[in-house]
This record gives structure tokens, sequence and C-alpha cells, in this order.
């Protein structure tokens, strides 16, 4: 249970609070804030204990979100208010910052006595908050049509769901969407891979509909005995709140009654290792200090029915280089000295295929460490290929049964992206 939450600013100056158990001083901010000034920020922990009082606090952008209390309280729990409160900023304002807070402080209030009371918290999905705090002429909203709509929701079993939803087509959108870390070696070792996934959802379903979704999961495939096909296995995961979890943790059984509308169904995290989706190799020559030459080659390793669209490969170059010259068998090259790079753009790269680019620039007589340093740096890679999952994850089926017995549509998309993709210059 958290005392109070603070919204502070770089200055350690405190934009508005809220405490919410009258335990703790109001005065009890001046702790956090004597840490901002004095402090080194990478030396300052999350988590923190000055006398009787358990600082815990988030940054976003320039902000300090932060929560003070006097008890042996569940940190991580305060810790996930804390981002879910940025969140729901996030959501209402489009961005959260001190501008934001100063402008609409009134309805941050109303926000943060219904996401907590008296230090649990309550209601954090910013959908249901939106059904009853409003912005703008919808601010003033009857007390009376107010307590009829929001009491259900907010103290039933599905409070990211109201009753009576209504739509002329019922259809479910489901995109399957992963990010691919990748750290390669100059030489073609993977040094580091990581995929992040993402199942989103977007609903436009009537009723309250129950749902079973399945996964090729190795887990539940070994289960019930079934040994063909791919299957995948997924370890790290994180649920949306309409997922009944006591089921998934039995059975491994996703069934859930979705929310209205689009949300984050699914987070999941994977460390296998991965074969580079589009390999860089790059040489570079250096001319008497005169001038420097690049040789990129780039290959596409994935089916070859498949394309990678949007393809970016940036390539740092030195701060004082000049005359850009390129020559590419596809895409187009540009140079951005503002960034020190040269950017090779290829609007759609088929699997299976190799292309190169040369490219040349100009160097000063003297050359500096820095210019040295520039051409070491590693290259990254922009990319995304529909209709692929780099894990193998597949939706096996979604099942909708509602009691009217309406027939709905799954959709389903599959979309693989770069994450923090770089490959290492020799």
């Amino acid at each position: 249970m958290a005392s109070g939450i603070f919204f502070v600013d770089a200055k350690g100056k405190v934009l508005l609070s809220r405490n919410y158990r009258a335990d703790v001083p109001m005065t009890v901010a001046e702790h956090f804030t004597k840490r901002i000034l004095t402090d080194d920020e990478n030396d300052m922990k999350p988590v923190f204990q000055e006398g009787p009082y358990t600082f815990v606090y988030i940054k976003h952008n320039s902000l300090y979100v932060m929560a003070v209390t006097n008890k042996n309280a569940n940190v991580m729990v305060i810790l996930n208010f804390l981002y879910l409160v940025v969140k729901v900023m996030t959501d209402y304002f489009n961005a959260f910052e001190e501008e934001s807070i100063k402008d609409n402080f009134v309805i941050i209030y109303e926000l943060l006595d219904e996401m907590m009371d008296f230090g649990y918290p309550q209601a954090t999905n910013t959908k249901t908050l939106k059904a009853f705090i409003k912005q703008g002429a919808a601010h003033k909203v009857e007390k009376k049509k107010l307590a009829e709509g929001v009491t259900g929701m907010l103290t039933g079993s599905t409070p990211w769901r109201q009753e009576g939803i209504k739509h002329k087509k019922n259809e479910i959108f489901l995109d399957v969407i992963e990010k691919l870390n990748l750290l390669v070696a100059s030489n073609g070792t993977v040094l580091h891979s990581e995929i992040m996934g993402t199942v989103r959802m977007k609903s436009f379903l009537s009723g309250m509909p129950e749902l079973k979704l399945g996964l090729n999961d190795k887990i539940l495939m070994q289960n019930r005995g079934r040994t063909r096909g791919k299957s995948v296995e997924m370890d790290d995961m994180r649920f949306h709140q309409c997922v009944r979890l006591s089921r998934f943790e039995s059975n491994r059984t996703i069934s859930f009654i979705p929310p209205d509308g689009e949300f984050d169904f699914m987070y999941y995290r994977l460390t296998t290792k991965v074969r580079p989706l589009i390999w860089i190799e790059a040489q570079v020559e250096v001319h008497k200090s005169s001038r420097v030459e690049f040789l990129i080659k780039a290959k596409s390793n994935f089916k070859r029915r498949s394309n990678a669209n949007n393809v970016e490969i940036r390539v740092a170059v030195p701060e004082d280089a000049d005359s850009p010259s390129f020559k590419t068998s596809v895409g187009k090259v540009e140079y951005t000295p503002e960034d020190s790079c040269l950017v090779w753009k290829i609007k759609q790269f088929p699997g299976q295929k190799q292309y190169m680019m040369r490219a040349h620039f100009g160097l000063p007589s003297v050359t500096s460490q820095e210019s040295e340093a520039a051409l070491k740096k590693p290259i990254s890679v922009k990319f995304e290929i529909p209709y692929f999952t780099v894990s193998g994850i597949q939706v096996r089926y979604l099942k909708i049964t509602e009691k009217s017995g309406y027939h709905a549509l799954p959709w389903v998309r599959y979309i693989t992206q770069n994450g923090d993709y770089q490959v290492r210059m020799q």
C-alpha cells in the first residue's frame, strides 16, 4: 500500500501530490528532493529508505513519479502502479510532461482518486476510466448517470468490459508482432539474440463473449500428446488482466472475456539463438587519409516467398566526411550529415537475395581519432517482414462462444520487425 504519490520535476519541485492515507506528512517529499539535487542520477536507486519512510520512484522524460510509504509494502506492486499511472496519463493527454500536468491538474486529481483507494490500486484500465472521466466539454457528467454505469464496471467480474455492447459485424483481429534484438560479430557469430513478442487484439464482438486461444505452445502440445508440427517453448509470458490465470497455470488453457476495441493481449520473450535475417558485410578502405570507400553487401536469409519491407541500413561515417557519391544495385542511398551516417533504403527486399552498394567520401588531410572510431561503429538495420514470425509461433485456433449464438470471424496477421538489430564492422 502507498501512503502518497508525488509528481516531481527535474529540479525537485513538487508539481502535484495526493495523500491517500494521511499517515505521512506532505513535507516528506523534501527527502526525495534532496536526493535529486545532491546525488548523481546514475547512483540513485529506484527504491530507498530514509528514516521510517520508503521511497519508490520511476522517471519518465524529465519527470519523477514517486510514491512513499511507512509500511512494509509490496514494492513491486507500487512500481507497477507507477508505470500504470504514466500509461494512463499518456493515453489521456498524448504526452506526460510538466505542461500536461499544469494544464490538466483537475482531471489528474480525479484519475488519481479512481486509480487508488486508501493506498490500494483500484481502476487502472484507461478504457474503464475514460467511460466516466472525460475531457473537454464532456467532462461534466450527470451524477446519477455516472453512478448507474460505473459501479457495475468497477465492482463486477469484468471491469474492463461493460455490458450491452453491440456491433453490426462481429469479428476480432489478432496481430502477432515480433521484434528481433540481435548483435552479430563481423565474422557472423551471433553474440546476442532475443525475440520480444506482442499479441495485439482488436475486438468488435457483441455481448459478453468467451474466447479460447490456442498457440503451438510446446508444454501444452506435449500434455495433449501432440508431437507433430513445430512447437515453441514459451516460458516468459505476461497477459492482459482479462486472462484467467488459474486455468492457464493448471492446464495452459488461455481463456478470457476480451475488452472492446484494441488492446495488448499478451507479451512474451524468447532467448533462442536466431540466424541473422538480414546479414550485412562491410568493407572499408581508407586511401592515404584523403578519401574513404565503403563496400556494403546485404543478404536476406529468410524464405524466398517472404519480403522485407522498408529496409534501412545505417552505416556510420566520419563527421568531417564530405563529397559523398553512391552506386547501388537496388534502392537509394542518402547521406545524413546531422547523424554522420549514410542510409541505404530498400523498399522491398525479397528472401534469399543479395545486393551491393558502394559509397565514396572525401576526407580532410588530417584525420582525428574520432573519425577512425566512427568507422568501427556497428551497422544498424531496420526492416519489417509481414506474414512471418522468427520464433515460429502460430495461432492454432480461436474459439468464440456467446450466449446469443452468433458467428464471429477471427483474423490473424504475423509481422516480424527489427528491434535493436546491429552488425559489427570488421
